[in-house]
């Protein structure tokens, strides 16, 4: 059999990327760091308070791949009391945030709904910033089991 130089050169990369294959393809998991970072970032530095957002997640979600969430924010969603956003980040996924909303007079009000997926059980964080500068968060922790048998 003869070998090309050509090929001897691409079975030489194909080895190289095999070998390596373990090294790039090893997921990585955010901290709660960088959740704390994009919460900082989202809201310019300003500490969240507690109150006006309401997140709702399922406590115990049996497939990870699909976990349904919901946000509301009490807002007359007109003036300084309108919502201009809100982001919703789960803190054990390899990239924390998960979708921003964003909101105006003509929505009517500030409501959200989607799926999202969840690497393991991890804290579901929802951050809404105000018009007038006001920063709310609602944390909830979501238990994923494997297969729906609680593990």
């Amino acid at each position: 059999m003869h070998v090309t130089r050509r090929q001897a050169l691409a079975l030489g990369a194909g080895a190289a990327v095999f070998t390596l294959m373990p090294v790039i393809s090893r997921e990585a998991l955010a901290s709660a760091e960088d959740t704390d970072k994009m919460i900082q970032e989202f809201t310019g530095g300003k500490a969240p308070e507690a109150g006006k957002i309401t997140l709702t997640a399922p406590e115990i979600a049996e497939n990870g791949n699909t976990v349904p969430i919901s946000v509301s924010v009490e807002s007359a969603m007109t003036g300084d009391d309108l919502v201009d956003s809100v982001i919703i980040l789960a803190d054990g996924n390899p990239n924390p945030a998960v979708i921003t909303f964003h909101f105006t007079e003509m929505s009517g009000k500030a409501d959200a709904t989607t799926r999202m997926r969840l690497a393991k059980t991890q804290n579901v964080v929802a951050v809404a910033k105000m018009k007038n500068g006001a920063v709310f968060m609602d944390k909830k922790q979501v238990k994923v089991t494997i297969g729906g048998c609680g593990g």
